[in-house]
């Protein structure tokens, strides 16, 4: 039976260029694309690690994947594959925070001057971008700024595409690098829009997590490296350390599950109508946490996980400075307002936090348990 869209329209084939595409959303994405439509992924990335399951020759879909290893800095394959491709899918990013303290050129150049001739040759080549932006364009949000007692109201923190404002830190906090980067992509992405007619649709997500989302240091990351909160956590846990608490912890932030994300992307793909030229939040507002708290749910999910009792986990305040170095700043609280993405696409998250949590700390578990055991093993020098 042919699949149809949501204005009840036969939804045809489309190549679609994925740079980036070896990445944990990438990967998920190839996942549900081969496994449930017709269209042909063209990924590009600097690696298939995470995606090499689906490269099988044997498998039905070999004929609607493939896989380009290059970088797009140096590369002038990349015009020829988007000249060839019906619509660019560009997920490629420097996004670990850690990063954005420790190498700002590099996050500045990920996202904004790499991204520069993608969004060229949409342009000159009337090929349709998806462009993943992130809700760190937004900055600080309004109640960071206002008297303790304004800051229970949620609406001083609800974030919106169309009239958020984006605050950033001074120059010297160098952790908005990746924001401001971010923000100046999204710009030249509606310039090219207004001026030469460029045919966009820029996703933020807030915190998408699940399976293969992020490395653990030592075992498929750099021993030294700092992967976002879930990583950490788990690689905490795995080594049966305590989780550390950025500044108590105290920040917001809300999860989404990959599952439901990849849903998202895949109406917007479907949907051109109704997705060219809007910006959409991605988010799960329900699923609203403290970090501390995450650390709770997660020490509790894992005692059931790996069958170890809960006594035996613990967390740890740390300064941010010393987890992420001079230089770091923070939002308080950021919650995606859902109403655009609800309205164009009858988009809503489905997976309540506990159960996400479960799904990615079993994966972790499998996944790295066994590797972490041994390297813990080794005798030290």
């Amino acid at each position: 039976m042919a699949r149809v869209n949501l204005d009840g329209n036969p939804i045809s084939m489309q190549a679609i260029c994925m740079i980036g595409g070896g990445g944990f959303i990438g990967s998920h994405l190839c996942e549900k694309l081969m496994a449930e439509t017709n269209h042909k992924a063209v990924v590009v990335d600097v690696s298939s690690d995470k995606i090499n399951h689906l490269l099988d020759m044997s498998l039905p879909w070999a004929h609607r994947i493939e896989f380009h290893q290059m970088n797009i800095k140096t590369d002038s394959r990349l015009e020829t594959l988007i000249k060839a491709s019906d619509l660019t899918i560009n997920l490629a990013a420097i996004c670990t925070p850690a990063d954005y303290n420790t190498r700002p050129l590099d996050t500045i150049f990920s996202n904004f001057i790499d991204a520069i001739p993608v969004i060229k040759y949409c342009t000159e080549n009337k090929k349709r971008l998806i462009h993943f932006s992130t809700c760190e364009v937004y900055g600080k949000t309004i109640g960071s700024f206002l008297p303790e007692e304004y800051r229970k109201d949620p609406k001083y923190f609800m974030l919106k595409e169309d009239v958020s404002p984006c605050i950033f830190g001074p120059v010297e906090k160098q952790r908005w690098s990746y924001a401001c980067a971010k923000q100046m992509t999204d710009r030249l992405i509606y310039a090219e829009h207004a001026e030469n007619g460029l045919k966009y649709t820029i996703v933020r997500p807030y915190n998408w997590i699940g399976p293969r989302m992020d490395f653990i240091p030592g075992v498929d990351g750099p021993s030294d490296g700092v992967p976002r909160v879930l990583a950490c956590f788990s690689n905490s846990l795995l080594r049966g350390e305590p989780l550390k608490l950025v500044d108590g912890g105290e920040s917001k932030r809300t999860f989404l599950y990959i599952k439901d994300a990849i849903d998202a992307v895949v109406l917007m793909i479907d949907n051109p109508e109704r997705a060219n030229g809007y910006i959409f939040n991605v988010g799960n507002p329900d699923n609203e946490v403290s970090v501390k708290q995450l650390a709770e749910l997660m020490m509790k999910a894992y005692s059931k996980v790996a069958s170890v009792p809960a006594s035996s986990l613990s967390t740890l305040k740390v300064s941010s400075e010393d987890f992420y170095g001079k230089g770091y700043d923070d939002s308080d609280r950021r919650i995606p307002d859902m109403t655009i993405i609800t309205r164009q696409l009858a988009w809503k998250p489905k997976t309540p936090l506990d159960e996400l949590l479960d799904v990615t700390l079993q994966y972790q578990h499998q996944t790295y348990s066994r590797s972490i055991q041994r390297e813990l093993s080794k005798p030290s020098n």
